[in-house]
C-alpha cells in the first residue's frame, strides 16, 4: 500500500467495483474513501458493500473510510415519448402535477413549486447545460412557459439546474432523509449533503444524525449552488468538509469562474482547519481508455498544489472500464506532485482565544517546528480526532500519525491530508506511552534511528483532555516491544 501518498482518494462505487478482489486490488493502489451515490443506491447491495470494505480495511490495516453522499433536491424532466429535439426560438412548457410522457411543446416538471418560485428572464438548464431555455411567462400554478435558447436532443428524465431562481425546496428531502437514516444504521463514516445553500441545512441533517445515533458523524458540504458561495463562511461554521462538486457548479455558474472558486474554496477551508475534496471529471477519458489527456493529469496536479485533501473519482470508478488503473495512475500524480516547494500553505497562526485555543496554537507550533528541524513525524494522541484535523491543515511535510482508543475515528480520519492513524488503547505514564508510540511508528516504517520525532499529547495522559503538551524526541533505537 502506498504509505508515502498524503493527499487522499475518493472512488464512487458502482457496478465496476461489485467484486471484493476489485475493491480489495483499489485500496492497495490508494483508495482511502468509498463513496456510496445514494443518487443510484440499492440498500441490500449498499449493505453488502459497506461489509466487504469494513472485512478488507481489517484485513488491509487499511482504515479504508465510506462517505454516503445523499442526492439533494434533484430537479428532473420526466420522460420522452420517443426522440425529442428542440431548436432556438421554439417555444416549449414546463408542466408540474401528474406526470406524463413529454413532447417538443410540452414537458413534465418533477418539482411542484416551480411555477411559484421561477420569473420571467430567467434561465432553465438542462442535460448539464446542453440545452438552455428562457422563461417568458408563468402561471403561478403547474405551467410555465420558455424559449429555446439552445437547442439539441430533449432525453428523458435528464436532470435541471436554474441558476438564477430562488429554490423554496429544502437541501434535505423526502428522500434523503430515509436514505441518511439507513446510511447511519449502516455506520458510515461521513456523510456528503448536497446543494446546500445555507447553515440551516446542515444543521436539519446533524439535528437528524443526532436523533438515529450516539456517535458523531461527521458532515462534508457540497458546495455547487451561487448561494453556497456567497454563504461560504456560514456554512463552514456549521460543516466538517467542504466538496468542491464542479459538475452541477459549472452548470450553476459559467464554466470559467470554476477555477477561481475552487481556490477560494480551499483557501477557506483551511483556514477552518477542515477538509476538502475536489471533485467531477478529474479522469474522465480513464472511463473508457487506460491513458488520461494531459489536460486531466494537470487537473489533478493542480487541485493537489490548490491544497485539496483529496480528489474524488466518480464515473471512473462506478462504471468505468480500468477503476483499478485509474487509481494506480491518480496515486503516481499525487506523488509526483505533493511534496513541490511550489505549494504554499498559508501560515497564519490561530489568534481568536477560544477554548481549544492552547490546542491549535500547540498543533500549528508542532507544523512549523517540525518543518524547522526536518522532523521525520509529528505523533499526536486523540480520543476526537480535533488534533489530527489541525495538524493536517498546516501541511507539514512530516508524517502526520494519529494514535487513538476510538475504534470510530480511525476510519473516519483516513480522508484528512497526510494522516495515518493507528489503534492504540494503553494510555499509561506520559513517558510510557509515548515510548510505546514511538515504537510503533518505527515498527510501521516511518521512524528510524537518528529521526526527530514531535510528540503531542495532553498531560496528565490517562484524563484524555486536550493536548497541552509538545515533545522532541531524537529516536536513538528502534527496538519494537514484543
Amino acid at each position: 500500500m502506498p504509505t508515502n501518498k498524503k493527499t487522499k482518494i475518493v472512488a464512487t462505487l458502482g457496478p465496476a467495483t461489485s467484486k471484493k478482489e476489485i475493491l480489495r486490488d483499489m485500496i492497495n493502489a490508494g483508495v482511502n474513501v468509498f463513496r456510496i451515490n445514494f443518487s443510484h443506491a440499492d440498500y441490500s447491495d449498499v449493505t453488502e458493500r459497506v461489509k466487504m470494505i469494513r472485512e478488507l480495511s481489517d484485513e488491509l490495516g487499511s482504515n479504508t473510510s465510506i462517505l454516503a453522499d445523499l442526492q439533494g433536491p434533484k430537479l428532473r424532466v420526466g420522460v420522452m415519448a420517443g426522440e425529442v429535439v428542440v431548436a432556438p426560438g421554439d417555444k416549449i412548457s414546463f408542466v408540474t402535477g401528474k406526470p406524463f410522457e413529454g413532447t417538443a411543446e410540452k414537458v413534465y416538471m418533477n418539482y411542484a413549486s416551480f411555477p411559484k418560485d421561477v420569473k420571467p428572464g430567467e434561465l432553465v438548464l438542462l442535460d448539464d447545460g446542453k440545452l438552455m431555455f428562457k422563461v417568458i411567462s408563468t402561471n403561478k400554478k403547474d405551467e410555465v412557459k420558455a424559449e429555446v435558447i439552445q437547442g439539441g436532443p430533449l432525453k428523458s428524465k435528464k436532470g435541471v439546474n436554474l441558476p438564477n431562481t430562488n429554490i423554496s425546496l429544502p437541501a434535505l428531502t423526502e428522500k434523503d432523509i430515509k436514505d441518511a437514516i439507513f446510511a447511519i444504521s449502516q455506520d458510515v463514516d461521513w456523510i456528503a449533503l448536497s446543494f446546500v445553500r445555507f447553515s440551516q441545512d446542515l444543521i436539519d441533517l446533524q439535528a437528524l444524525i443526532k436523533k438515529h445515533t450516539d456517535h458523531k458523524i461527521p458532515i462534508i458540504a457540497k458546495i455547487e449552488k451561487p448561494e453556497a458561495v456567497e454563504n461560504i463562511d456560514k456554512i463552514v461554521a456549521y460543516c466538517d468538509g467542504l466538496m468542491v462538486a464542479r459538475g452541477d457548479l459549472g452548470v450553476e455558474v459559467p464554466a470559467h469562474e470554476v477555477p477561481l472558486i475552487q481556490k477560494q474554496l480551499v483557501l477557506t477551508a483551511k483556514k477552518a482547519r477542515i477538509p476538502v475534496i475536489i471533485a467531477t471529471q478529474m479522469m474522465e477519458t480513464m472511463i473508457t481508455s487506460l491513458t488520461p489527456t494531459r489536460a486531466e493529469v494537470n487537473d489533478v496536479a493542480n487541485s493537489v498544489m490548490d491544497g485539496a485533501d483529496a480528489v474524488m473519482l466518480s464515473g471512473e470508478t462506478s462504471v468505468g472500464n480500468y477503476p483499478v488503473q485509474v487509481i494506480e495512475k491518480m496515486s503516481s500524480i499525487l506523488m509526483s506532485v505533493e511534496n513541490s516547494d511550489l505549494i504554499s500553505v498559508p501560515h497564519n497562526p490561530p489568534h481568536v482565544k477560544t477554548n481549544r485555543y492552547i490546542t491549535k496554537s500547540v498543533c500549528y507550533h508542532a507544523a512549523i517546528m517540525a518543518n524547522e528541524i526536518k522532523a521525520k513525524a509529528i505523533s499526536t494522541l486523540t480520543n476526537s480526532g480535533y488534533t489530527a484535523f489541525q495538524i493536517s491543515a498546516w501541511r507539514p511535510s512530516a508524517h502526520i500519525l494519529v494514535f487513538t482508543s476510538n475504534k470510530r475515528i480511525l476510519t473516519q480520519l483516513n480522508l484528512l491530508w497526510g494522516v495515518k492513524a493507528f489503534y492504540y488503547d494503553k494510555y499509561v505514564t506520559t513517558d510510557e506511552t509515548i515510548e510505546d508510540v514511538n515504537a510503533i511508528a518505527c515498527q510501521k516504517g516511518f521512524l528510524d534511528v537518528g529521526d526527530m520525532l514531535i510528540s503531542l499529547a495532553a498531560m496528565p495522559i490517562a484524563n484524555k483532555g486536550m493536548v497541552n503538551t509538545l515533545r522532541v524526541t531524537e529516536i536513538e533505537s528502534c527496538n519494537v516491544k514484543k
